[in-house]
């Protein structure tokens, strides 16, 4: 029985996702979320105490799948620490790819839209943000040892790398185009190669 709640709950999230990364989370209804995951109100509610617990939840998740995802690319890799990275944000700029792309980021959709509104959907967002830039710190550690990152501060190249790529996604949202994210990994490979 546990299983069968737990493939319901994942069912409404994963439902959630498509319908959020797509509208953002104010032009959603809960009766849409359900009539999209055909759920019923009391199921819904079963999982989720308010649209924010929900929403909080979704974030939670969201980040749990990404950050599996871009290990296997920043810590399972037989390539350079220089080159995982160069691998991550290359994704970024890929159109279909449903693992790192700007089109599909929960971050990029609704960090505007929900920090003001609801502060644990912000907590949960910068949680997950910071579990990022983390992951991106430890595989620029990871190249200042093997010598493919010339880089002195880990943490500061992880944050301003992560948060440029999040203001290139917005721009490559509003511009419609991929010339901000392009410029975003030609000045990153800059960044990891020429500092030091």
């Amino acid at each position: 029985m546990k299983e069968k709640t737990n493939d319901t709950r994942l069912h409404i999230l994963n439902v959630g996702y498509q319908l959020m990364v797509s509208n953002g989370f104010n032009n959603v209804g809960l009766s849409q979320l359900l009539k999209e995951a055909d759920v019923p109100k009391g199921s819904f509610y079963h999982y989720f105490k308010s649209k924010e617990q929900f929403g909080e939840a979704l974030i939670q998740h969201y980040f749990e799948d990404y950050i599996t995802k871009i290990e296997s690319i920043l810590v399972h890799s037989e390539d350079s620490h220089f080159q995982r990275i160069m691998s991550y944000f290359s994704l970024w700029t890929k159109t279909e790819n449903g693992t790192c792309n700007a089109h599909k980021c929960l971050v990029v959709k609704l960090s505007a839209e929900v920090s003001d509104l609801s502060d644990p959907m912000r907590q949960a967002l910068l949680k997950g943000a910071d579990k990022v830039t983390n992951a991106i710190k430890q595989c620029i550690i990871g190249g200042i040892e093997d010598g493919s990152i010339k880089l002195e501060n880990s943490q500061e190249a992880a944050q301003n790398l992560y948060s440029m790529w999040l203001g290139a996604s917005l721009l490559s949202k509003l511009s419609q185009s991929s010339h901000s994210l392009e410029s975003a990994l030609n000045l990153t490979e800059r960044i990891l190669k020429e500092s030091h």
